[in-house]
């Protein structure tokens, strides 16, 4: 079965789709970029409808500095911003929320008209709608998340933002499976719980286990640490670590974060490969192309991650390492669906 009723909405729905899966990306880009400029505690409230315009006032302006004024991050670590400053991060964190609602918006209104023209088989007005749901979750869970910095710290909770940062590339994901099928003209499921293609999907599961090690590392600020490479200094595991009886603790180690973090590229990396050498050995041919883009992203990012560690995690260097996890979710779901049969 496939997903249109309708052949002569395929063009919409297809720039649609494809529209919304850019957007997704953008988004997960300027969310890292807001990270990694720490702008992303400068907008201290969550109004829904006031919220989509920025202060225009000189006493506009003075209400949201001094909102910021009165968290931690402000008085413990940038008392000496001044008012220009606190624009740039203040406008990054805006850029972020701004295309999170213009991402809704878009999602939405498309979907109520292809409902209302009767374009999709009921089984994906269902799934669409569903996708909707996430959108508004994905919302409330990004100000949960910024709600964790307000109080007793100086930023986010870095399990806050793993979650707010899976969600997204679920988000993704979905839509770029749906792309795929409509694409293809197919109706293949991502969540088939066959014995079948097991090898993809446990690359699929350390790829996203991967990334959420990579938000820990990113809200644990865990990058700063241990600046070296092959090394963390003179030693295979962190000196520093300290075991402890609590799971939460362990995971709040910087050392041990970017410790399970470097060698999940390394445990990703050489499973890429054996996942090279068992399609070149078994000739399947239509995996020829995937599985070479999978094995290029591959080695992009870690090429990345290196450098950007070694470079004290130099922005451009890191923002790069956050905008390939795009692509390497990319060509790994197209593995993925390249390896399915219908």
């Amino acid at each position: 079965m496939e997903i249109l009723l309708r052949k002569d909405f395929y063009n919409y729905v297809y720039y649609w789709l494809l529209s919304v899966l850019f957007l997704v990306g953008f988004i997960v880009v300027i969310g890292g970029l807001t990270r990694l400029t720490d702008s992303g505690l400068s907008i201290t409230t969550w109004d829904v409808v006031s919220g989509i315009f920025p202060p225009f006032t000189p006493e506009d302006w003075d209400t949201a500095f001094n909102l910021y004024k009165e968290i931690p991050q402000f008085y413990l670590v940038n008392s000496d911003i001044t008012l220009s400053e606190f624009k740039i991060i203040y406008y990054w964190e805006y850029f972020h929320r701004i295309l999170g609602r213009i991402l809704g918006l878009l999602f939405l209104f498309p979907l109520f008209y292809f409902y209302y023209k009767r374009v999709f088989t009921n089984e994906y007005n269902y799934k669409l709608f569903i996708l909707f749901i996430l959108i508004l979750i994905q919302g409330a869970v990004g100000w949960y998340m910024v709600q964790s910095g307000l109080v007793d710290n100086v930023t986010v909770s870095h399990y806050r933002l793993a979650t707010h940062l899976n969600l997204a590339l679920i988000l993704f994901t979905a839509t770029f499976w749906y792309l795929l099928n409509l694409k293809n003209l197919a109706n293949k499921k991502f969540f088939n719980f066959s014995r079948k293609n097991n090898y993809v999907k446990i690359f699929i599961a350390l790829v996203f286990l991967q990334i959420t090690f990579g938000a820990f590392t990113s809200g644990l600020d865990a990058g700063m640490i241990y600046q070296t490479w092959p090394l963390m200094n003179e030693t295979y595991f962190p000196d520093d670590f300290v075991f402890t009886n609590s799971l939460i603790s362990v995971l709040s180690q910087e050392s041990f974060v970017q410790f399970i973090h470097r060698n999940l590229a390394y445990v990703i990396t050489f499973y890429t490969i054996g996942l090279l050498v068992y399609v070149l050995y078994k000739k399947l041919y239509h995996l020829y192309n995937a599985i070479f883009f999978l094995v290029l992203i591959i080695s992009i990012q870690v090429f990345l991650g290196i450098l950007t560690l070694i470079s004290g995690v130099n922005i451009i260097f890191a923002s790069m390492h956050q905008l390939s996890t795009i692509f390497l979710i990319i060509f790994t779901i197209n593995f993925y669906y390249k390896s399915i049969n219908q």
